[in-house]
C-alpha cells in the first residue's frame, strides 16, 4: 500500500490495477478529531487520483465514523471509469448526433471506437469529419451532429393559369380593406363559346434523398392540380386537354380550381311586368329595380338605374350605378317595404342609399351619402368617392373599418357605428387548433413505431418503414398547412382589435361608437377624427392614417369563403 504522510490523520490509499478500484483506509488519530469531504478530495489528489470516479455513499460513511472515532478499514470508494459513446438518428433518418460522456480516470473516446461504433449503426451518408474529429479531442460531446442526410426536394406542383383579365372571384377579398380592387367593380365581363379560360400546367418531379443509413428518401412529386368537376358553361379544349375554354356565350367567374361561365339574365327594367327574377347565374338591368321586386342571382347583379324598396340577393357582388332607396323607417302608398333588404356575398356598390338595410360579405362602398341605413359588412363600409361622402343616421358594423368624409350631422342626430370583434374568427381558430392537435397526435404515434423501428430494424420490413417515413412526411405537412391558417386566422383576429371609425373632415355630436363592450359617445362636434381602442376602453385621436388596411392581408383568409360552383 501507499502512505500518503501529509497534515491529517494516516491515509492509507490502495489501487486494485484488475477491478480499477481505489480503496482506502484510515487509522484515527485524537490529534484530528474530524474530517471532511474537502480534505478527503485533496489527499486523493496529491495521490494522483483526482480523476477516478468518486462512490458519494462510501466517502459519507467513511467520514462519520472516522468522526465517531473509530478507524476505517479498507473502504471502495472511487473508481476508473472509460469514456462512452451513444449515438442516436433522428426519427426522419437525416440526422445523426454523437454524445460522449468524458472518461473518469479511464480510457477516453477515440477515433477508431468512434468509426466502430458508427459502423455497427449502420451510418454511412454524410459523414461530418471536423465534428467527428472535434468531439474526439474534447473528449465530450452533447448531441452533435456527426452525419447529415439529404433531404428530398419536393416537386413543383402543378398550378392553373388564368388567361383572362382580372375578374372578380366568387369568394370574400384577400385584402382587409380592398377599397382599390373592389371599388370600381366595373361592368360585366363577357366571353364567347370557345375563349380559352385557364390553361393547367403539369407537376414537376422532385430530388430524391438519402438519409445516413444510405437509403433513399423518395422525394415528394408535386401535386397534380386538376380543373374542378362540374365548372358550368366551361369545356377542355379539343386540340388541347390541359386548355379550359368557355363553352357558351357568358360572364367568366373565377372559383376554386378553375373557372365557370354564367349565363347573364338581360332586362330593362325589374317591375310588374317582368315579375320577381331567380335566375342562375349574373343579373345585368339596365334601368331600375321597382318597389316591392325581387332579384336573386348566384352570380353578380348590376342595376344601371335606382333601386327602390325591393330585396336583392346575389352569390356574388352588387353594383348599383344609381342608388338605393329603402323601407326603412315608415310606410309608402300604405304598403309595407321594411322586410326587404340588399345581401351580397362579395363587394356591394351604389351611389347613395337612404333608409335601406344592405348586408355584404366583403365590403361596403356608397360614393356620397348613407343616410338612416343599416350597413353590414365582413370587412369594411367606406362612404365618399368623388361625392360627399356622409353617413347620416342609421346603424353601421363592420369588422375592420368604418370611414366616411363626414359623420353624423349638425342637428346631432343618432348615429351607431359598430367596429371590431368577429365572433366566427374565434371558432375558426379553434377548429383548425382541435384539427392540427389531432395530427400531431397521430404524428406523434408513427414517431413511436420508427423509433422501435431505428432499435429493431430486424422486427420492421422496408416497405412498412418507407409506408410510415411517408405518412409522417405527409402528416407533417398537412400540420405545417394548418398552423399557417390558424397563424392567418390569428392576424385577422388582431386586425379586428385595431378596428377603427376614421371621419376625414368632421364627426358630430350623437355619434355612439361601440367595440365588443365598449362604448363611446362623441359629446362634441370634432374635425378629423379617430375613433379606437385605446389603454383605457375607446378613445378619440386626431385622424390617423389607416393606409396599412390596404396591404394584402395573408392569403388564408380566402379559404373562409366557400365558392359557388
Amino acid at each position: 500500500m501507499d502512505k500518503q504522510p501529509t497534515e491529517g490523520p494516516e491515509l492509507e490509499v490502495s489501487f486494485d490495477e484488475l477491478t480499477r478500484v481505489l480503496s482506502v483506509s484510515i487509522v484515527h488519530d485524537p490529534h484530528f478529531p474530524r474530517i471532511d469531504a474537502l480534505w478527503l478530495r485533496r489527499r486523493l489528489e496529491a495521490a494522483g487520483y483526482a480523476d477516478l470516479q468518486i462512490r458519494p455513499d462510501p466517502i459519507r460513511r467513511l467520514i462519520a465514523q472516522y468522526n465517531a472515532g473509530e478507524a476505517v478499514a479498507p473502504v471502495e470508494i472511487a473508481q476508473c471509469v472509460d469514456a462512452s459513446m451513444q449515438i442516436g438518428v433522428s426519427l426522419d433518418g437525416l440526422v445523426a448526433r454523437l454524445s460522449i460522456v468524458p472518461a473518469k480516470g479511464g480510457k477516453p473516446a477515440s477515433k477508431t471506437e468512434l468509426l466502430a461504433l458508427i459502423e455497427s449503426r449502420g451510418i454511412v451518408e454524410g459523414l461530418l469529419l471536423e465534428e467527428m474529429n472535434r468531439a474526439i479531442a474534447d473528449g465530450q460531446a452533447d448531441d452533435l451532429a456527426i452525419a447529415r442526410g439529404r433531404e428530398p426536394e419536393p416537386g413543383k406542383d402543378g398550378w392553373l393559369e388564368y388567361l383572362l383579365p382580372e375578374t372578380r372571384e366568387r369568394v370574400p377579398s384577400v385584402r382587409p380593406c380592398g377599397r382599390t380592387d373592389y371599388r370600381d367593380l366595373g361592368e360585366i365581363l363577357v366571353v364567347h363559346a370557345g375563349d380559352a379560360l385557364m390553361r393547367r400546367h403539369p407537376p414537376q418531379p422532385g430530388v430524391d434523398g438519402v438519409n445516413v443509413y444510405g437509403r433513399p428518401i423518395v422525394a415528394r412529386r408535386g401535386r397534380e392540380q386538376r380543373f374542378a368537376p362540374g365548372l358550368r358553361g366551361t369545356a377542355t379544349s379539343p386540340e388541347d386537354p390541359e386548355l379550359l375554354v368557355a363553352a357558351c356565350d357568358g360572364q367568366p367567374v373565377r372559383v376554386r380550381n378553375g373557372a365557370m361561365v354564367e349565363p347573364i339574365f338581360t332586362v330593362d327594367t325589374v317591375n310588374l311586368a317582368t315579375g320577381n327574377i331567380d335566375f342562375d347565374g349574373s343579373v345585368r338591368i339596365r334601368n331600375d329595380v321597382q318597389a316591392g321586386m325581387t332579384v336573386r342571382a348566384s352570380g353578380d347583379i348590376e342595376v344601371g338605374g335606382v333601386v327602390e324598396p325591393a330585396t336583392l340577393e346575389a352569390g356574388g357582388s352588387i353594383v348599383v350605378k344609381g342608388g338605393v332607396l329603402g323601407g326603412l323607417g315608415g310606410k309608402t302608398a300604405g304598403k309595407d317595404y321594411s322586410a326587404h333588404a340588399i345581401r351580397c356575398e362579395g363587394s356591394f356598390c351604389a351611389t347613395y342609399a337612404q333608409q335601406a338595410r344592405i348586408s355584404a360579405g366583403d365590403s361596403i362602398f356608397i360614393d356620397d351619402v348613407a343616410m338612416q341605413c343599416q350597413l353590414e359588412a365582413r370587412n369594411h363600409i367606406r362612404v365618399g368617392k368623388r361625392l360627399r361622402g356622409q353617413i347620416v343616421g342609421g346603424h353601421c358594423r363592420a369588422s375592420l373599418s368604418i370611414h366616411a368624409r363626414t359623420i353624423g350631422a349638425n342637428s346631432r342626430i343618432r348615429t351607431e357605428l359598430e367596429v371590431g370583434m368577429d365572433n366566427g374568427l374565434e371558432h375558426a381558430i379553434q377548429e383548425k387548433a382541435e384539427a392540427r392537435d389531432a395530427l400531431e397526435n397521430r404524428l406523434l404515434e408513427i414517431g413511436k413505431m420508427l423509433t422501435f423501428a431505428d432499435r429493431h430494424p430486424d422486427r420492421v420490413t422496408p416497405e412498412m418503414l418507407g409506408r410510415a417515413e411517408q405518412t409522417a412526411s405527409a402528416l407533417s405537412g398537412e400540420i405545417e398547412s394548418l398552423r399557417s391558417e390558424e397563424e392567418d386566422l390569428q392576424h385577422r383576429l388582431a386586425l379586428t382589435r385595431e378596428a377603427r371609425v376614421n371621419a376625414e373632415r368632421e364627426m358630430f355630436e350623437g355619434c355612439i361608437v361601440r367595440m365588443g363592450e365598449q362604448l363611446f359617445k362623441l359629446s362634441q362636434d370634432r374635425g378629423p377624427t379617430t375613433v379606437r381602442l385605446a389603454t383605457q376602453g375607446l378613445g378619440v385621436f386626431p385622424l390617423e392614417d389607416d393606409s396599412r388596411f390596404d396591404e394584402p392581408q395573408r392569403p388564408a383568409a380566402a379559404s373562409q369563403g366557400s365558392s359557388r360552383r
